[in-house]
């Protein structure tokens, strides 16, 4: 009796081992398979998604205001334009004019007491600024309005250079800053920018390497429009 149960149970366990053998591999490669297809989707769900707002190819128009500060000259407003092609979403070549009209109360003081005029149709000769600059794209982001949608936005360094005309300047202009966008639609951005203009000035008689920083704010218009 106990070698016939003996026997039974080995057989038993043969059977078992020949019905489930083979399956093993196959449910070890079908659990193997869900974990990847878990882990892939994980990747594309945290990987880099496409900007919901492009640059890359548009074509950028823009208007602003602010203030032009003169480091030998008195502060006034300014007021420009610009256009800005953007080779690639971190990369952009900006044209650029600004209209300032900076006083000379300084020279104005010493001219009344000299009783000479030091510089010429001071009335009739504005600041014109014409520039070119490089503008890098350093960093992305995006902000949650109360609650409500979300609007991006990112910080650009511009680097360039081109001519002030009036009657003080004497050579290049040099230009660098910041800046900040704020992309409100797909066609629509609010532009903050911070440059500083490096240049020789005339006056008095005496020629000084200058500071004249510009801070301005306007709209930037981007088309294609649906991009």
């Amino acid at each position: 009796m106990r070698s016939g149960t003996r026997r039974l149970a080995a057989g038993l366990l043969v059977v078992a081992a020949w019905s489930f053998g083979p399956a093993t591999p196959a449910i070890a490669q079908c659990i193997d398979q869900e974990i990847r297809d878990e882990l892939n989707a994980r990747r594309r769900y945290r990987g880099v998604q496409s900007r919901i707002f492009q640059k890359a190819g548009r074509h950028e128009l823009s208007i602003f205001g602010g203030i032009y500060s003169a480091d030998l000259l008195s502060s006034t407003w300014q007021a420009g334009g610009a256009y800005t092609f953007h080779v690639g979403e971190d990369l952009g070549l900006e044209a650029s004019f600004t209209y300032a009209a900076p006083t000379d109360r300084l020279v104005r003081i010493v001219e009344n007491r000299v009783g000479m005029t030091l510089l010429r149709d001071r009335d009739d000769t504005p600041a014109l600024v014409f520039l070119g600059h490089l503008v890098w794209s350093l960093a992305y982001g995006k902000m949650r309005w109360f609650g409500s949608g979300i609007t991006r936005f990112n910080f650009d360094l511009a680097l360039g250079g081109g001519v002030t005309d009036d009657e003080t300047a004497a050579g290049l202009t040099f230009s660098g800053g910041v800046g900040f966008k704020l992309y409100v639609a797909q066609w629509l951005g609010i532009r903050i920018d911070v440059r500083d203009h490096v240049l020789a000035q005339e006056v008095l008689g005496e020629t000084q390497i200058v500071n004249n920083v510009v801070v301005s704010m306007g709209l930037s218009i981007f088309f294609p429009f649906g991009f």
